[in-house]
């Protein structure tokens, strides 16, 4: 008997060890390996849009020749992500439930109207802004946060639904392909698998059928291919992809020069403002092909470190998810996860586009290339994922959220 006492004795004093260990680690409100990556590739994507811009500011009449255009508007919208995403922060997380249905179909419509002539504006063949006076909103980016939302809130209620076809796959499965044929008709490609990644990744995290998951993924290669081949555009894009140097001064010239300037950059770059691509050779410096720009200024070293932040934010975003739901937190911790899947997908396309391992595509480099909307987004789906964090190290605390 004294043995059982002392074993269940040790026992407890190792279980309340581990319990001191861990609420000791959330003593912090924010975890910093997750803010200071965030901020990071905030700030230093801030830096790099204004070396990237300066010689096409200089050089148009649309913003009357100053060099300083583009690093203004740019901080103007960092600025005004971060108050809104201060805003979200305060916003617990049962009201983004509550909410993630209705955010959808605002999404929804707001993909719609893009569409419709004169309320949408077209840029270089594309029709994806709606204008608001000098202000373009991009109703695709705030689409990719309501998909996170409204997955997460899908997948929680379907639990019990996610081995059957009909019941678990088949509802999801036909929003996907409505918000798909909008997006398509954009056009934007890279918007639509950024959102159908989001959407199949929070369904199989939520435990969807293994058997019908591998069905989904043949189904949605074949569907790939076909979208691919049924339009010039895109076997355009393909066959520039492949070999770009066949045609460097056609469809291949935007991959040639982004390669040229990882080839300048070498090991530690040229210096930072000493790109040469970013004058009037490389188009959307700023925008697209932001990291061909880091390559070349900040060489190899430069790539990594951006490549590394990224890695850390999706790592800890995951960590976050897990974290919510072993403390039964199965909506958060699909929404924390389906963060980092967006966060993980979108800057692997971009970075794979830069680098030549992707066909060209329009995505930006989340939380630094230009963009009003993106970053805005960017801001408040980080604010959504620190939330989640702050509660879960409220609820180790003890303390209700």
């Amino acid at each position: 008997m004294r043995q059982s006492t002392h074993g269940l004795s040790c026992a407890w004093g190792s279980r309340m060890n581990n319990w001191s260990r861990v609420a000791q680690a959330n003593q912090q409100e924010i975890d910093p390996l997750l803010l200071w990556p965030a901020l990071g590739l905030l700030f230093f994507g801030l830096v790099m849009v204004y070396s990237s811009s300066i010689a096409m500011a200089e050089g148009s009449r649309f913003t009357g020749h100053q060099s300083t255009y583009f690093l203004f508007r740019h901080g103007i919208y960092v600025a005004l992500g971060l108050a809104i995403g201060a805003a979200a922060f305060q916003v617990p997380l049962r009201l983004w439930q509550q909410v993630s249905m209705a955010l959808f179909v605002v999404g929804f419509v707001m993909l719609i109207v893009v569409l419709i002539p004169h309320l949408g504006r077209s840029v270089n063949g594309a029709q994806r802004w709606i204008g608001f006076g000098p202000i373009n909103l991009q109703p695709s980016e705030f689409m990719k946060l309501f998909a996170v939302l409204y997955a997460a809130d899908y997948t929680t209620r379907k639990l019990s639904d996610m081995a059957s076809f009909r019941r678990g796959f088949v509802p999801m499965a036909g929003v996907m392909v409505l918000v798909g044929a909008l997006l398509l008709r954009e056009p934007d490609f890279g918007a639509f698998v950024v959102i159908v990644s989001i959407a199949i990744g929070i369904l199989f995290l939520g435990g969807i059928n293994a058997r019908l998951f591998s069905v989904l993924l043949l189904v949605m290669a074949v569907a790939f291919v076909i979208l691919i081949w049924s339009s010039p555009y895109r076997r355009e894009r393909i066959f520039g992809f492949m070999d770009p140097w066949q045609d460097a001064y056609g469809k291949g010239y935007q991959l040639s020069h982004a390669l040229i300037a990882f080839g300048r950059g070498e090991w530690f770059g040229v210096g930072l403002g000493a790109s040469v691509e970013k004058l009037f050779y490389l188009p959307e410096a700023h925008t697209d092909f932001l990291l061909a720009v880091i390559a070349e200024e900040l060489g190899f070293f430069g790539v990594l470190a951006v490549v590394g932040m990224f890695a850390l934010l999706v790592e800890r975003a995951f960590a976050v998810g897990r974290q919510a739901i072993l403390l039964d937190r199965v909506y958060c911790g699909l929404v924390a996860q389906g963060i980092g899947i967006w966060l993980g997908v979108q800057s692997f396309i971009n970075i794979g586009v830069n680098v030549g391992l992707l066909p060209t595509k329009g995505l930006t480099l989340p939380l630094m290339s230009f963009g009003g909307s993106g970053i805005v987004a960017n801001c408040i789906t980080l604010a959504i994922l620190f939330r989640i964090d702050w509660e879960n190290r409220q609820l180790m605390k003890g303390q209700s959220v």
